[in-house]
């Protein structure tokens, strides 16, 4: 039972729009205890919300937890993909679990509904992308049922205010990525990943949707694979639902998803948040059980 374990103490690493959702979401967890939330400034948005909910603040970034090692066991990098090289070379030789929500692809894939029990096999674990998450698990599933795919392309939408400063600077690595956990989570020889950051208002919500190029499509053993995948999501993602398909048109499998978000830091349409961070506290609550376990 949840109430009688230990509780994994964790860090988050990076003030900006995923961090400071990630606070919100692991204070609701009972797994979880966020005993360090760290930016770059006090006086930004992330920092003063954590300080408000009396959590701990640091704006020493990677510093704080290499001059307080025992702060936490586990450690959101909440940054970028280029610093989270340097942050896991120091995090690593302290010995500390990392879930990395940054697209640098330096950690084992983890895309939970798919590979969560070997993951916390490892200390390093990358969530990939938002359109990642929201994809890979759909092209997995039309992998399963036709092993001999030739390409797949996705393409998100999300709400251009849902996008931080941190995602703009890593959009050729999210692309990069995304295209590689595609592949390695299905047999398609070949992927293209596409992101759209919307400026529409009101702003729009999440939606990715999957394009599948396949021989002779087996739909008939196809579409119940895919609900009993979206409701093995949404376990973890109580707004990931199924919007279009799967569906032929004009040759090829077409999927759908829509995200919607739990309004815990932006508001409802940023569900390109949820998706990453919620699958993320479901990868650190694992680790907590682990932990409890052994």
């Amino acid at each position: 039972m949840a109430t009688d374990m230990k509780k994994l103490k964790v860090a988050i690493l990076g003030s900006g729009n995923i961090g400071t959702d990630l606070l919100v979401k692991s204070l609701r967890s009972p797994f979880l205890e966020c005993t360090l939330f760290i930016g770059r400034h006090m006086d930004s948005p992330g920092i003063r919300k954590a300080n408000n909910l009396g959590i701990r603040i640091s704006d020493l970034g990677i510093d704080a937890i290499s001059k307080d090692p025992d702060s936490c066991d586990l450690v959101f990098d909440a940054t970028s993909a280029i610093d989270h090289k340097t942050h896991w070379d120091i995090l690593d030789g302290l010995g500390k679990m990392v879930i990395d929500m940054t697209p640098s692809g330096i950690g084992e894939m983890c895309v939970p509904a798919i590979n969560l029990e070997d993951c916390v096999n490892h200390r390093n674990v990358n969530m990939v992308t938002c359109g990642g998450q929201a994809s890979i698990p759909m092209a997995n599933i039309i992998g399963m049922v036709h092993p001999e795919v030739d390409r797949v392309e996705v393409v998100s939408s999300i709400a251009s205010r849902s996008a931080g400063p941190a995602t703009r600077v890593n959009m050729d690595e999210y692309i990069e990525i995304t295209e590689r956990g595609l592949k390695k989570f299905s047999s398609f020889k070949r992927a293209k990943a596409i992101l759209i950051l919307n400026p529409a208002q009101p702003s729009i919500d999440m939606q990715t949707t999957t394009f599948a190029i396949v021989p002779k499509p087996d739909m008939e053993r196809l579409r119940p694979m895919v609900h009993t995948m979206v409701q093995k999501i949404q376990t973890y993602v109580p707004g990931y639902h199924l919007l279009v398909g799967p569906v032929i048109e004009n040759g090829r499998i077409v999927v759908t998803i829509k995200v919607r978000g739990l309004g815990d830091y932006l508001p409802k349409y940023a569900g390109n948040l949820d998706i990453i961070n919620c699958a993320a506290i479901a990868t650190a609550e694992e680790y907590a059980r682990k932990m409890t376990a052994g």
